[in-house]
């Protein structure tokens, strides 16, 4: 292949990357992205029933409350730690309301149950 030729060749490559990268960035679009913490009951089923709905783009499982450092799962769930069992809520505004996940959470867990 002659000099000539591989010159072309980078120059089309680097062109091609560019057009790419420009086609991408015209694309972006600012999120209003918004986190919520609810405590109900078993966090499985709460991160579960929100990992499938639109807007929501994660959803992590711990606990809140409590004494103890660092608890485990055992622990948690044995009792005596203070702590409940929690899911994190991250999600994106422009798809999907506050109101709306609030809504879905009140339909899965009672509020007048201490245990969810």
């Amino acid at each position: 292949m002659t000099s000539m030729m591989r010159n072309l060749k980078t120059v089309a490559l680097a062109a091609a990357i560019g057009a790419a990268t420009l086609m991408l960035a015209g694309k972006a679009e600012a999120r209003d992205m918004q986190t919520i913490t609810v405590a109900g009951g078993c966090f499985w089923c709460v991160e579960s029933d929100f990992e499938k709905v639109t807007g929501v783009t994660e959803v992590t499982s711990g606990y809140t409350g409590g004494t103890t450092a660092n608890p485990t799962y055992s622990q948690v769930t044995g009792g005596g730690t203070g702590h409940y069992e929690a899911v994190e809520i991250r999600y994106d505004a422009d798809q999907v309301s506050a109101r709306q996940i609030y809504d879905l959470f009140f339909r899965s867990v009672d509020p007048t149950d201490a245990g969810g």
